[in-house]
C-alpha cells in the first residue's frame, strides 16, 4: 500500500471514530463565518505600525482595550446600533488586551458599556434587565416573549410578537470561576437570568477545564442579539451572501453609508445580520491566528463539545 493511501486510510479511520457532533463541528470549523454577512477587515492590513491614544497616551493597534476608543480613523471601523443596551461587567484581574468585550464597545460605541467590577450600571425603575447567566432559574430567550395576561378573570400565556421585551442586558466578563464570585453580588441576584442556545466558540483562546461552548464575551453578545431579535421579528434565510461580502472586501465605511444605516430601521425588520459586524474584530483576529497556526494542534479547539 502507498503511503498515500495509508494516510488517507488512516484519516477515514480516524473520522469513523468522531461522533455525529463532532464530524459536523469538524466542517462547521472550516469555515465558521460563511453564514454571517460580516464586513471583510483586509483593509486593516494597510494599516502600519501603532498610534498613540489620544486618552491614555499608550501605543495601541487598531483601538486602545484601556479607553474602549478607536486609534485610527473610525471610516475602517463599522459601527453598529443595537436594538437595546448592553452593560459589561468585567473582574478586576481579567486582562484588557486578551478581552473581545472591547470589540463590542468599540464598533457599538452609543449602546455599550463596560464597568469593572464593583462598579455597576445605574439601572431605573421603569427598564427591563435581564443578566446572561446560566442560574439555575434561567430562562430562555423564548420564554422572555411569553407573558401572562387577565382574559375574563384567568391568567392566560401570550406570546410578544415585533417588539423587544427588554430593554438592557448585562454581561459579565471574566473567568468562570470569577464570575461565580460576582454573581454573588445582590445587585445581580435581583435580576432575571438568561441562558443562551448552545453555540461552539471559535475563540483562540485556551480556557482550561471549559468546553467548547463557553463563549468568547463578544460571541455570547452576538448569539444573544441574534436571539433576541429572531424571536421578535424572524429572519431572513441564508441572507449572507458570498457575492455581496465579497465586494465589500477593503471598504471603508463612509459617513452617507452610516447615517443611512441608523436612519433605516433594521432593528424592526428580519434579521439579515443586522448585529454580525460586531464579530469583525474578532474574525480579523482569528484569520490572522489560522493564518500562522494549523486549527487542529492549537489547544482550544481539542475542549470537548459538551
Amino acid at each position: 500500500m502507498a503511503s498515500d493511501d495509508l494516510q488517507l486510510f488512516q484519516r477515514a479511520d480516524a473520522d469513523s471514530d468522531l461522533s455525529v457532533k463532532e464530524r459536523e463541528q469538524k466542517i462547521i470549523d472550516k469555515a465558521p463565518f460563511a453564514k454571517l454577512k460580516i464586513r471583510n477587515a483586509k483593509i486593516l492590513d494597510t494599516i502600519e505600525g501603532r498610534e498613540i491614544c489620544g486618552n491614555c497616551f499608550k501605543s495601541r493597534k487598531f483601538f486602545c482595550y484601556t479607553c474602549c476608543s478607536p486609534v485610527i480613523d473610525e471610516k475602517y471601523i463599522p459601527k453598529v446600533k443595537l436594538p437595546i443596551k448592553i452593560d459589561i461587567i468585567k473582574h478586576a484581574r481579567e486582562i484588557d488586551g486578551k478581552s473581545t468585550a472591547i470589540h463590542a464597545a468599540v464598533i457599538a460605541p452609543e449602546d455599550v458599556r463596560i464597568y469593572t467590577y464593583p462598579e455597576f450600571p445605574e439601572i431605573s425603575r421603569d427598564e427591563k434587565v435581564v443578566l446572561i447567566f446560566p442560574s439555575k432559574s434561567a430562562q430562555s430567550i423564548e420564554e422572555l416573549f411569553t407573558r401572562k395576561v387577565e382574559d375574563r378573570g384567568r391568567l392566560i400565556e401570550e406570546r410578544i410578537q415585533n417588539e423587544f421585551p427588554i430593554t438592557r442586558a448585562i454581561f459579565i466578563d471574566s473567568t468562570w470561576h470569577q464570575t461565580k464570585s460576582i454573581y454573588k453580588d445582590q445587585r445581580l441576584r435581583e435580576l432575571c437570568c438568561v441562558v443562551l442556545k448552545s453555540r461552539i466558540s471559535q475563540f483562540w483562546r485556551h480556557q482550561k477545564s471549559s468546553p467548547r461552548w463557553y463563549l468568547a464575551t463578544i460571541e455570547a453578545i452576538h448569539q444573544f442579539l441574534v436571539e433576541l431579535h429572531t424571536n421578535a421579528f424572524g429572519a431572513v434565510e441564508n441572507y449572507a451572501s458570498e457575492a455581496e461580502i465579497g465586494e465589500n472586501a477593503g471598504a471603508i465605511f463612509t459617513e452617507d453609508e452610516e447615517t443611512m444605516r441608523k436612519d433605516s430601521d433594521s432593528s424592526r425588520q428580519k434579521y439579515s445580520g443586522q448585529y454580525d459586524d460586531l464579530l469583525y474584530f474578532f474574525k480579523y483576529m482569528y484569520e490572522k491566528i489560522h493564518s500562522i497556526y494549523d486549527h487542529d494542534k492549537l489547544y482550544a479547539y481539542k475542549r470537548p463539545l459538551t
